[in-house]
């Protein structure tokens, strides 16, 4: 039996030793090794999206690998990629360690220092176990789902940048073009999707931090299905309730929103905290909103840097999005880019904030006139970014720098060496 062996593990001498062990068990094609949890999550998912067969049968997680702890990513690769018989390797040998690992889907554990005996039945008996998962999925006739559903976080580089209006509009887009949408808010302090669609729900977030299984059934009776067909989990009504969802409970909600939903839609807010920090990693897409003001340009550049000294996004990866914008500002869409180091958007928000105000102060963002300048831009970024039906591109591949002429003295004041007196707009707008 072919056994295709994927391992993520960050100390070059265990690596080594591993490609070593693996090269003589019989039938082993051991791939290349990954440093960290990002990489081998971003391997999987380009290789489960040319199908079920493409994926290793096997995968071997170092208990030192990172940023995301060993456990959490055995739990992460086993929800995701069901299909893979997932072993860790681990120094620790006691059984505190090995039930914590079973619970969190692990077919097999490892000592270290390594050694052949021990190595080659673990990895056999995790291959076998895999290759009778495909079998069984190929013989009831079911569809491997991959890595699942698209997710795109929208943070604001501040308050009242329009992060939320964004996340609203891009939901009710990929909607519009026929797919299953969630549209969660992990602002869990000050989260506002609820009064912009005027709703009322007792349900929340919160509901599910203390849930280790988030089952449909679960996850389904804490949502609320909004009149224009998109799924909503809010943020809960009072801000502290907000602290229950830890750093794992949001990983566990946003891979159960995934795993449900074609598109998954997460408001972040402006305020970084652990939950939405694991949102922002776990995102295919994860957006940034400023608006063209020294002010939010330099909140975004922190923000980027924050992301950044966290491990939890590279700048590069990260797409910003102008809002308020104009052609007659200093501080243009390609300054931004530049001083952030993000990509920009083509996408720009225009600054019409007359158009949204009935909506805003009546709750209803989703009756939006669709002349609205505002509404086209924020659907032209949703095709943009590859969440609406139909053909087009996704992702960074479809950010692209746009042509903009840019001013000496706007680069100057919003990198910080000249007066901090630019304006910043106000209020509630996209």
């Amino acid at each position: 039996m072919n056994m295709r062996i994927l391992s993520a593990i960050a100390d070059p001498d265990t690596a080594r030793a591993t490609t070593t062990l693996l090269s003589q068990l019989p039938g082993a094609e051991p791939g290349t090794t990954v440093p960290d949890s990002t990489a081998l999550l971003n391997t999987l998912g380009a290789l489960a999206a040319s199908g079920i067969d493409e994926l290793p049968e096997v995968v071997l997680v170092h208990d030192r690998v990172g940023p995301l702890p060993a456990l959490e990513l055995v739990r992460e690769v086993a929800l995701r990629f069901p299909a893979v018989g997932v072993v860790l390797l681990c120094a620790d040998h006691g059984p505190a360690l090995y039930s914590a690992a079973m619970d969190a889907g692990a077919r097999g554990l490892i000592g270290l220092p390594l050694s052949y005996d021990e190595l080659a039945p673990r990895v056999q008996t995790a291959a076998t176990w895999a290759a009778g998962v495909r079998r069984h999925l190929g013989a009831g006739g079911e569809t491997f789902s991959g890595p699942g559903g698209t997710v795109v976080t929208v943070s604001g580089a501040k308050g009242g940048v329009g992060a939320t209006i964004t996340a609203i509009q891009l939901a009710l887009a990929a909607r519009a073009s026929g797919r299953s949408v969630a549209l969660a808010d992990m602002d869990l302090q000050t989260g506002d999707i609820a009064s912009y669609l005027d709703v009322q729900f007792r349900r929340s977030v919160a509901d599910l931090a203390e849930i280790n299984d988030i089952s449909p059934r679960v996850l389904a009776d804490a949502m609320f299905t909004h009149s224009s067909g998109v799924a909503l989990l809010l943020s809960p009504t009072d801000g502290e309730q907000g602290e229950a969802v830890t750093d794992r409970a949001a990983r566990q909600i946003v891979t159960a929103l995934r795993a449900r939903f074609d598109v998954v839609v997460i408001d972040c807010g402006s305020q970084m905290n652990g939950a939405n920090a694991v949102a922002v990693e776990m995102a295919d897409t994860a957006v940034l909103v400023t608006t063209p003001d020294v002010v939010a340009v330099r909140a975004a550049k922190r923000m980027v840097r924050l992301w950044d000294r966290l491990q939890v996004r590279k700048a590069q990866d990260t797409c910003t999005v102008v809002n308020r914008h104009s052609r007659h500002t200093e501080i243009q869409p390609a300054l931004i880019e530049r001083i952030t180091g993000t990509k920009a958007a083509k996408s720009a928000v225009p600054a019409a904030f007359k158009e949204l105000q009935s909506v805003v102060d009546s709750g209803r963002m989703h009756e939006l006139d669709g002349r609205s300048t505002v509404k086209q831009a924020l659907w032209s970024l949703a095709a943009e970014l590859g969440i609406v039906g139909g053909p087009g591109r996704s992702g960074a591949a479809a950010i692209e720098r746009g042509p903009h002429r840019l001013g000496r003295r706007a680069e100057r004041r919003a990198i910080g060496r000249g007066t901090d007196n630019g304006t910043a707009t106000g209020g509630s707008s996209t």
